[in-house]
């Protein structure tokens, strides 16, 4: 007689359980939309950005006039300077345009965190932000047409806070992305290798 074949189970791989603990949950169908907590992180980092540009505005505009600059070490100063365009003075004809186009990033951000927040747990920090200092200097542009900048490096366009968080919020962002991408492969050949294991 011949060795009864052995049955080869399939092994599903699951991460985690439902709310009974009985019913597990399989990695590909995890959700990724923003939770409670996610939307409370955003939310705090994105108003610390906003409070803190519009603070350091208010300072410089009682401060100095327009074109103003205090020299603090080397070729780093204090420089008053009104700037309609996006950030570093670009498109600084164009304040309908950089109104729409902000307004329109905004959303996009939004949309993005609603269905993607978990994906990393540094997400809320980068995208608020830059959500943060892209709604600062919306909002002088809505309400005076312009906005404050005095950071200055002389070789380069002087800039503000807000452009500040959006720059290093991009940063962080696309680090972000990248060792998410990264862990969810690592994992994936992981879950491959655990169920090949098992077979």
């Amino acid at each position: 007689m011949s060795e009864p074949a052995r049955e080869i189970q399939q092994v599903d791989v699951r991460v985690g359980s439902t709310a009974n603990a009985l019913q597990p949950i399989s990695s590909a169908e995890r959700s990724l939309a923003a939770g409670p907590a996610q939307w409370l992180a955003l939310l705090a980092v994105a108003a610390a950005a906003i409070v803190a540009d519009q603070l350091t505005k208010q300072v410089v505009g009682r401060t100095l006039a327009v074109g103003e600059r205090v020299d603090l070490f080397g070729p780093f100063s204090i420089h008053h300077v009104e700037n309609s365009g996006i950030a570093f003075g670009l498109f600084a004809s164009r304040t309908s345009f950089v109104i729409a186009i902000t307004a329109v990033a905004v959303g996009m951000m939004v949309w993005f965190f609603a269905r993607s927040a978990k994906r990393h747990p540094i997400l809320p920090v980068g995208l608020g932000l830059v959500l943060g200092g892209s709604i600062a200097n919306l909002v002088d542009r809505v309400r005076l047409g312009r906005v404050t900048d005095f950071l200055d490096f002389e070789a380069w366009p002087a800039f503000n806070l807000a452009d500040t968080f959006i720059v290093v919020g991009v940063a962080v962002l696309f680090s972000t992305l990248v060792l998410a991408d990264r862990s969810d492969r690592m994992h994936g050949a992981r879950d491959g290798d655990t169920a090949l294991q098992r077979r």
